[in-house]
């Protein structure tokens, strides 16, 4: 990206928030914080009315306003494949109010952009899964729980345990929400167990937001996660697979810790990160005939023995 085109792009992200730090600024754009203060005198240069405070970032004066924004045609298509995916991995209310927003966007398009958007709309689709989970009562959780989230206002929960198959009323405190393997989750700490906890959507049987404030300072969702996976004592391993077997792993690789993976010759090296080698070992075991483990050592150790176990029994 050129200088141009940068300090247009800062600019509107100075649009878009009260406050941006200097360093999101060098995060975004992959520069020093030198260039950022030179682009932002640039800015101000140009007559852009900033407000910097060390330590605090950098402002907008209020009622200054950019003209309408032009899309391009490619960040145009990424709202169109965001909008196919919030409709089928959001509730109701979201997938509404985010289809209300793209009529605003399509607003500010030019005619031919319209039509390029409109011919690519059909062309672009996003299934559930068969095993789609069912909102009881036709709950729509999101939107309240993020609102819950930004006011710090705690949760009044109905809830149903899987684990013990049973129904119990939970005061939270929201945290934030994650999307994983086709279930949206709450992360809130729990006033009945004094400890967080994880809420799946599909097992919320009734929430409503309360009176009452959140006084406690949680951490953000992303350390709190950070922290659970340090907790697990999490594994690292590798296996070369076969393509014929690679191809049929389908999403049991995701319950299993995948992270990523490298073509090779022949096959697919499939990383992974596992807190239970003992079941990692077993799920191996499955298509093991047509792959190998390549670290660890003690992964492979257990194969052999339950192998071996095995042949005793046949």
């Amino acid at each position: 990206m050129n200088r141009i085109d940068r300090i247009s792009a800062i600019l509107i992200q100075l649009q878009s928030r009260r406050v941006v730090k200097a360093q999101a600024i060098a995060d975004r754009f992959n520069i020093s914080l030198r260039t950022v203060y030179r682009d932002m005198r640039t800015l101000e240069e140009a007559g852009v009315p900033i407000i910097g405070e060390a330590g605090m970032g950098y402002s907008l004066a209020d009622g200054y306003r950019l003209p309408p924004v032009a899309f391009t045609l490619e960040e145009a298509t990424a709202f169109i494949t965001a909008e196919k995916l919030v409709e089928t991995l959001t509730d109701e209310v979201n997938g509404s109010s985010y289809k209300s927003a793209m009529f605003k966007v399509r607003a500010v398009l030019r005619n031919a952009e319209k039509d390029y958007l409109a011919g690519m709309d059909s062309r672009i689709e996003v299934f559930k899964a068969k095993r789609s989970p069912h909102m009881h009562g036709n709950l729509n959780p999101l939107q309240l729980i993020l609102k819950a989230v930004t006011l710090k206002k705690v949760i009044s929960l109905d809830y149903f345990s899987h684990y013990r198959q049973q129904h119990s009323q939970r005061c939270v405190e929201p945290v934030g929400v994650f999307y994983l393997d086709n279930y949206w989750h709450l992360i809130a700490f729990c006033r009945v167990k004094n400890d967080y906890r994880d809420f799946r959507f599909d097992r919320m049987l009734n929430l409503q937001l309360t009176d009452d404030d959140v006084i406690t300072n949680h951490p953000t969702l992303k350390s709190y996660m950070d922290s659970v996976y340090r907790q697990r004592n999490l594994h690292q391993v590798k296996l070369f697979v076969e393509k014929e077997a690679a191809l049929h792993l389908g999403e049991q690789k995701y319950y299993h810790g995948y992270i990523g993976e490298v073509e090779k010759d022949g096959g697919v090296e499939i990383s992974f990160l596992t807190s239970s080698f003992e079941g990692f070992a077993r799920w191996y075991m499955m298509f093991g005939d047509y792959a190998r483990i390549i670290e660890p050592d003690v992964l492979r150790e257990r194969v052999k023995m339950i192998g071996e176990k095995l042949l005793l029994k046949l």
